[in-house]
């Protein structure tokens, strides 16, 4: 009681200063939730609520107010609420208000947008004993959809989110096109899948919502087309018509004095009408005004991030004394150790490497013990591999000697935060090797090997996701069991305790259990400073709702895109690719993780063949990747690849998210897959391709971190055909608009302009000519070029 006092007597005390139209009444500095919280995506009729992942004491939580059409069940522990309604009757989005020692905590609830669909298949020859569906509708595992016989029909009712799926019918166990559908794609893998649709949103049709100006303390939105409601947040509370005044063209927000003295703090912003969601906003404050300048920002402010991924053993070698080979004749050279090292990364921070490149995020691969031997068979050239890579841990704590040493670990990070760097750890949690004296103490710990038909539980992907043991000598730990889950929890937690990690890059994501991603972020926010920003970043291949089941204030803050970088390399490295297909998946993206989300949107990573050799023909989609690297030198092809990966480079500068250089990609480093994508780092003696490209890189990198629009901006498409993609984004005055022209041809692009962007002065930072008339856009580019449009 004596809390909640002092905390009205210091609303009061900001009243009297500010003028009550200024105040939030009821507000607790030390917010009961940490970050902001995200949206709750209702499943339907019944949807459970872990209260856990937004307020680390839930006994503190008073009620829970839901909207009239909601039966409202809170557990007796106050851990979960249960919120129950007719899905008919739940608005697009709404909120759920908790209450916490007399404040009134708000959480946007979004609405499910989930169709029924059935799907049907009907035999033409003999009678099957079992059909099944495997697509990215269940994350390619026909176990989880078994279609019931009707009749002479065999059918599955599916309720999905509107989107394009590819899938095929499995019978009897055999992989086979829907005979019932004409409609096919290309799966970049050297085969030919089904296409289901579902749902006909109209995107022109939803609410627009785009930040206009900003006077002094308050805030202009515009809408455009109708909007049913508002919903206006600072922080995670709802602005009520005290703060915000609408009218037919928009809304007027008055930044509430609680934010003064804040560094930062958040405007976030959505609506809905009949058609469906708008787009969301997201507005950082430093104090009582708003953000309008990137010299504002830092390396905290995550939408900023521009991330580098390396392999240590395979970055710098900058101390030849730690140098360490596997003494097996056996291991072939290109998978034993080549002596990179911490040194060698802390010596390219202090020469400026990063800092030219643009980069504000390094994640490194593992640096945990791995052992000493050699483990695995590769057939052709048969050859064992080492542990260079990082991912065969033998202890969780302690720094692989091969690499460095603890001190040098801290002086690395050191001197990355002194350059405005981060620096987070890709951390594995799923498995350990064998040699781990966790596992040899505790061998109950791990997952059984066989199931119970008696076959090998190894690489079964999405069948038994969190069982499945990657190799026999990698043990997957039940990280379902409170006994292996919580002191693995504390092992992860010393990385970001003992030393001054930034965050996780978390391997195999998926392949772990919900309750060990809870337990590990409870940690970090029970024992990490709120002063340090931690980022948590997840690796999943999967569907958007296996993917998304991940993201929240509870879990991760977000996951690497691989459907929109697949969508990207057919886009961009094939023929007779539309950007229809890449923008569809963009916008999909966005229905399930926000428009201004955190996703890792990468060139390409450790585990993926390089996309230059894709794209200047080097190396092809039907091919087996992996052998190609073994079996012959794959270089680059055609140097149409350099410009091709240009466009790549420039698409995931420009879109929301957290853009990802993987090393070498920044100026074309080829490559087929691992380990042949797994080179020595080249610095200098670049050829004039490669030295072009890199410059490229760079600028777009500083383009990004130097433009308000592109860090926090909306994301309009203005042009999608064949060939040729525009979109705009905006920040209040800051406006770009970004064109590609994915053709072997120079284009004069026509672009029609929205009224907001006629009439600007634009800077072209990449050399091509325009022109603007009546509110067309006229652009010329040249073969596989694109460009960035600045407002001057």
């Amino acid at each position: 009681m004596v809390m909640r006092r002092l905390m009205y007597i210091s609303a009061l005390l900001v009243l009297s200063a500010c003028g009550a139209k200024e105040v939030l009444p009821r507000y607790d500095k030390d917010s009961k939730i940490q970050g902001l919280a995200t949206p709750i995506q209702l499943s339907g009729g019944e949807t459970e609520v872990i209260l856990e992942d937004y307020f680390l004491d839930v006994l503190q939580i008073d009620s829970i107010v839901a909207p009239p059409c909601f039966k409202v069940n809170l557990a007796d522990d106050k851990k979960t609420v249960v919120l129950i309604a007719d899905n008919e009757q739940i608005p697009r989005l709404s909120v759920l208000k908790v209450w916490v020692d007399g404040v009134d905590y708000s959480i946007i609830m979004r609405k499910s947008r989930k169709q029924l669909v059935q799907i049907t298949y009907k035999p033409t020859g003999k009678e099957p004993r079992s059909v099944q569906l495997a697509g990215q509708i269940n994350d390619w595992n026909p176990a989880k959809t078994n279609l019931e016989k009707v009749g002479d029909i065999w059918q599955a009712n599916l309720w999905l989110n509107p989107g394009k799926y590819q899938y095929k019918i499995v019978v009897d166990g055999q992989w086979i096109l829907d005979p019932s559908n004409p409609e096919t794609e290309d799966n970049n893998i050297g085969g030919v899948n089904s296409i289901l649709r579902v749902g006909n949103l109209q995107y022109e049709n939803l609410p627009k919502l785009y930040p206009d100006r900003v006077e002094g303390k308050k805030v202009r939105i515009l809408f455009e087309n109708p909007v049913d409601e508002l919903f206006v947040f600072w922080e995670n509370y709802r602005l009520d018509n005290t703060f915000v005044s609408i009218d037919s063209l928009g809304a007027t927000i008055t930044i509430p004095a609680n934010a003064d003295g804040l560094r930062r703090s958040y405007l976030r912003v959505w609506a809905f009408n009949s058609e469906g969601e708008s787009n969301d906003l997201l507005i950082p404050l430093e104090g009582m005004r708003v953000v309008t300048s990137t010299s504002q920002l830092n390396r905290s402010d995550l939408h900023t991030q521009v991330m580098y991924s390396l392999m240590v053993d395979r970055f710098n070698n900058a101390d030849h004394k730690n140098d360490y080979r596997v003494s097996d004749p056996l291991v072939n050279p290109k998978v034993n150790y080549l002596g990179g090292d911490i040194k060698g990364i802390t010596s390219k921070i202090k020469d400026g490497y990063f800092q030219s490149l643009g980069v504000n995020t390094i994640w490194i691969s593992p640096i945990t013990q791995n052992p000493l031997g050699a483990y695995g068979m590769y057939p052709h050239p048969k050859t064992k591999f080492s542990g260079y890579h990082g991912y065969w841990p033998i202890s969780s704590s302690e720094v692989d000697f091969r690499f460095g040493t603890s001190e040098e670990l801290n002086t690395m990070i050191d001197e990355a935060h002194q350059h405005g760097i981060n620096v987070i750890l890709d951390y594995v949690a799923n498995h350990v090797h064998q040699e781990h004296p966790l596992y040899r103490n505790n061998p109950h710990w791990a997952t059984p090997l066989y199931l119970p038909d008696g076959t090998m539980n190894t690489e079964k992907w999405d069948e038994h996701r969190l069982t499945t043991w990657f190799d026999t000598f990698m043990p997957t730990l039940d990280l379902e069991n409170p006994e292996v889950y919580e002191p693995m929890t504390d092992s992860a937690l010393f990385w970001v305790t003992h030393y001054q990690f930034d965050g996780f890059r978390h391997d195999a994501t998926k392949h772990i259990p919900e309750v060990f991603w809870r337990t590990l972020t409870r940690k970090i926010k029970q024992n990490v400073s709120d002063k340090r920003t931690i980022f948590q970043i997840g690796e999943t291949y999967g569907s958007h709702d296996l993917i998304s089941g991940y993201i929240s204030s509870g879990m991760l803050n977000s996951q690497f895109d691989f459907n929109v970088y697949d969508a990207a390399v057919a886009t961009f490295a094939r023929k007779n690719v539309s950007f229809a297909d890449l923008n569809s998946k963009l916008i999909e993206g966005f229905g399930y993780y926000g428009w201004h989300n955190l996703m890792g949107i990468i060139t390409g990573n450790h585990d993926k063949a390089r996309f230059i050799s894709y794209a200047g023909g080097a190396l092809s989609f039907d091919e087996d990747a992996k052998r190609a690297g073994w079996t012959r030198t794959v270089g680059v092809g055609d140097t149409i690849g350099y410009n091709k990966l240009q466009l790549l480079n420039a698409f995931i500068f420009t879109i929301p998210g957290v853009p990802t250089i993987y090393q070498g990609d920044e100026f074309g480093q080829p490559g087929a897959n691992d380990p042949d994508n797994r080179k020595m780092m080249q610095f200098g003696n670049l050829l004039p391709k490669e030295e072009e490209t890199l410059q490229i890189t760079k600028k777009l990198a500083h383009l990004r971190r130097g433009n308000m629009a592109l860090c926090y901006g909306t994301f309009d498409p203005l042009l999608v055909n064949d060939s040729s993609y525009a979109f705009a984004r905006t920040y209040f005055g800051n406006k770009v608009i970004v064109v590609f022209n994915n053709s072997a041809s120079p284009s004069n692009m026509m672009i029609n302009l929205p009224k907001g962007l006629q009439g600007i002065s634009w800077q072209s930072n990449f050399g091509s000519s325009y022109t603007e008339n009546d509110g067309t856009l006229e652009i010329n580019l040249r073969p596989y070029a694109f460009e960035v449009l600045t407002s001057r």
